[in-house]
């Protein structure tokens, strides 16, 4: 996914994505959960764990399945190109999915998250033709969009990529597994 020149939005075919900061973005994890309270909720993190900059998707996936949530897409087992229609066609119906995916953009939006009440398409900044996957997405902007896609994937800082997952699972973690009170009676 790219973030065309108007740097306060993105659009693709299926609508509209706002660019936001850690903070919307734990605001609008919340919403999502809220709504989707008592329902099975899976998340698909895409990428790679041969690119730094596409290894994203699935340090947070390994970060949430530590924690119990529903996840496809791990360190372990990756869900990227190789295997994306497979792993998507063995979902259930019935689950709501948040797609997580790395993407490159605008150099004022790196580091910053772009969510949607919408799927996303994996790979369409490399020029790959995937399935739109999810029925919410978080494309984390982890570089620049240039001429040089792949090459720009695969040198892109890996302590920046591991924050902003850390960033992104924790956001998650603390909207879908709340802690729960304690009771002083």
């Amino acid at each position: 996914m790219q973030v065309n020149g108007n740097m306060n939005k993105v659009y693709e075919q299926s609508g509209q994505r706002t660019r936001c900061t850690i903070d919307r973005l734990q605001d609008w994890l919340r919403q999502v959960a809220d709504k989707h309270q008592g329902q099975n909720v899976m998340f698909v993190c895409i990428g790679t764990d041969r690119s730094t900059g596409d290894a994203l998707g699935p340090l947070v996936g390994t970060r949430l399945a530590q924690r119990g949530l529903q996840v496809v897409g791990t360190m372990e087992e990756p869900c990227d190109a190789t295997n994306l229609q497979s792993r998507l066609s063995a979902l259930r119906d019935h689950v709501v999915t948040v797609a997580i995916d790395a993407c490159l953009g605008h150099p004022s939006s790196v580091g910053q998250y772009l969510v949607s009440h919408s799927s996303l398409q994996p790979a369409e900044s490399v020029g790959l033709a995937m399935p739109a996957v999810g029925q919410y997405s978080i494309a984390c902007v982890v570089n620049v969009n240039g001429p040089k896609p792949y090459w720009t994937l695969q040198t892109t800082s890996l302590h920046h990529v591991m924050k902003m997952a850390d960033e992104i699972a924790d956001a998650i973690i603390e909207s879908f597994l709340p802690e729960p009170s304690i009771n002083t009676e």
